[in-house]
């Protein structure tokens, strides 16, 4: 399969080309879901195409827990359907789909109770395991464990003594989110969908009451272009509403935005060989290994200020921090906080009990001919979200369509991962990179590392690692503007890499650099790369300044103090 390259040539073509000829389906948002819904319909032979305000992932999508699980918490609440539905899905990603991208990681369930716990616990996850083996994708998991207190505190010594009697250690799987859909946009291109971002839908076009196409405004150059599709998919998430104002239509349903806050610390803060599940009076709190951090979250509190930039205040990093110190033998303070990142759960909230029950599941309605919505839902089932939106979508079509294929294509990258893996100490040999690079790279991008790797035979110096986030490599920023899509200084350190949150400067201190690297690919002049430095820096002031205030209304204000959009 060829590989399909997103540089600004290819987004000035395609929003060119969705312009000149009738779509069968125009998908609105490029979260997990839009990713995933563009993916399907071109996997199926649709004329697609893929629209997006901001960039790939830039709101809900980017700001997960960076977990692929079944929701075991779920089970608790019965729900057995949405659990087994999450755990074939995760199986499906796991060892088929996306194997360079996600991941198993281990979790301790730390017990309180000496008996009754153990059985009720151990009885859930033993449930968990068992629907995983069931759904027929749960080989490549290690199955639950019961530990003793000794052993409990043998392989996370971080716990305090009189914390737990005991444990139960279980296994799920992650992944850097927004590289995940950063990955699906390419995928749905390399199958023939035409994709921009920084492409906003201002307006939908109408023939009587039918939707029959969207004007989009490049956000970058100020064209507008009148995009005609037969059908239009509304996968914004927690803009749902908003994109359906455009039309002037009331929603079968409302999405309500539920904030959630996490905040990253380093490795040797916390000593342990796990991550940890904890049990709070309101849900749960994980702390997740995340390479040479760790990951505290999340809350989940309402939230109707900003959607673009939900805030963290000073009360959210208290109660993480209160409720990770209630186990920890060595307390976290606010000075080992490298990154805090805030984001907004879509969840469903209908005008009668019956629809304001869906909450984590998804919907999927058609308002008006010609425009479907998809809304809800948990990450790990962006793909069954996709296929149901697709499905609604094709009934508007007057042909026949083929049926979902998307369980059986790999994301681009997926195909030859494991070989190259095995051959990683041959490539160090061969590039002169050590092997835990290469490591890095496979982890990343699979078999398009090799793409990446002949940046650096044609430019060696891109092959040495940014001077101050030196987990990454200097031709991954080039990389990330050349094939990725990146537009922007805050696309390569907040989404392509994560070097905003995995930095105590909060990848101020990188931000010269990473400019220098991207201004060729990207045609930057001098007071383009000091514009791009500027507007980060601002971000950062911005951010850090929210985090100091006490409420979200105060934290929200202080945010809003830097720009939205780079000036060009």
């Amino acid at each position: 399969m060829k590989t399909a390259i997103l540089g600004p040539a290819q987004r000035a073509e395609a929003l060119a080309r969705m312009a000149e000829r009738e779509l069968d389906v125009l998908v609105v948002g490029s979260g997990v879901v839009g990713a995933g819904t563009a993916l399907d319909a071109a996997t199926r032979g649709l004329c697609t195409g893929l629209v997006e305000a901001r960039d790939w992932a830039s709101g809900t999508s980017s700001r997960s827990s960076k977990l692929i699980h079944g929701g075991l918490r779920y089970l608790e609440m019965l729900d057995f359907a949405l659990v087994r539905e999450a755990l074939k899905e995760r199986g499906l990603l796991l060892q088929r789909l996306a194997p360079h991208l996600v991941k198993p990681v281990p979790f301790l369930y730390p017990l309180q109770h000496k008996v009754w716990e153990r059985w009720y616990a151990g009885s859930g996850v033993a449930l968990y395991d068992a629907m995983s083996v069931s759904s027929g994708h749960g080989r490549g998991l290690p199955v639950h464990r019961h530990l003793s207190h000794k052993r409990a505190l043998r392989v996370a010594p971080c716990l305090k003594k009189d914390a737990l009697v005991g444990a139960l250690q279980y296994y799920d799987a992650q992944m850097d989110d927004a590289r995940y859909v950063a990955t699906l946009v390419r995928t749905a291109a390399a199958y023939g969908a035409k994709v921009a971002n920084r492409a906003r839908v201002v307006g939908f076009l109408r023939e009587g009451e039918r939707v029959v196409g969207a004007r989009v405004e490049d956000v970058e150059g100020g064209t507008e272009y009148e995009i005609r599709a037969q059908q239009i998919v509304n996968a914004t998430g927690v803009w749902t509403d908003d994109t359906q104002a455009l039309i002037g239509e009331r929603g079968q349903f409302h999405v309500r935005a539920s904030k959630g806050i996490h905040l990253v610390v380093p490795k040797d803060r916390i000593h342990s060989t796990t991550g940890l599940i904890l049990r709070t009076e309101k849900s749960v709190l994980f702390v997740i290994p995340w390479g040479r951090h760790w990951i505290v979250g999340t809350t989940d509190t309402d939230w109707d200020l900003d959607k673009a930039h939900p805030a963290a205040s000073s009360a959210d990093i208290d109660y993480l921090l209160g409720h990770v110190n209630e186990v920890l033998a060595t307390p976290l303070t606010r000075d080992d906080v490298e990154g805090v990142y805030a984001g907004l759960r879509p969840l469903l909230a209908g005008e009668s009990d019956a629809t304001s029950k869906l909450s984590r599941e998804h919907t999927v309605a058609h308002p008006v001919p010609g425009l479907v919505v998809v809304a809800g839902g948990k990450y790990t089932t962006y793909r069954v979200m996709a296929k149901d939106a697709v499905d609604e979508a094709v009934h508007g079509l007057d042909r026949r369509v083929a049926e979902c294929v998307t369980e059986d294509v790999p994301l681009v990258g997926a195909e030859g991962y494991k070989a190259l893996w095995n051959a990683r100490a041959r490539i160090a040999a061969r590039t002169g990179l050590h092997v835990a690079r290469i490591e890095h790279l496979l982890n990343r991008y699979g078999s398009l590392a090799e793409e990446l790797l002949e940046l650096v035979v044609a430019d060696p110096s891109l092959g040495e690692p940014l001077a101050a986030a030196d987990d990454y490599l200097r031709a991954e920023a080039v990389y990330a503007c050349t094939h990725e899509g990146a537009r922007h200084l805050d696309d390569v350190l907040t989404r392509r890499t994560r070097i905003s949150i995995e930095t105590f400067d909060r990848g101020t201190r990188s931000a010269r650099e990473v400019a220098e690297l991207m201004a060729p690919a990207l045609g930057w002049d001098d007071a383009q790369i000091e514009k791009e430095i500027t507007h980060y820096q601002k971000r950062v002031e911005a951010e850090r300044e929210s985090q100091r205030q006490p409420d979200d209304l105060t934290a929200d204000a202080a945010r809003l103090g830097a720009p939205d959009i780079v000036p060009l």
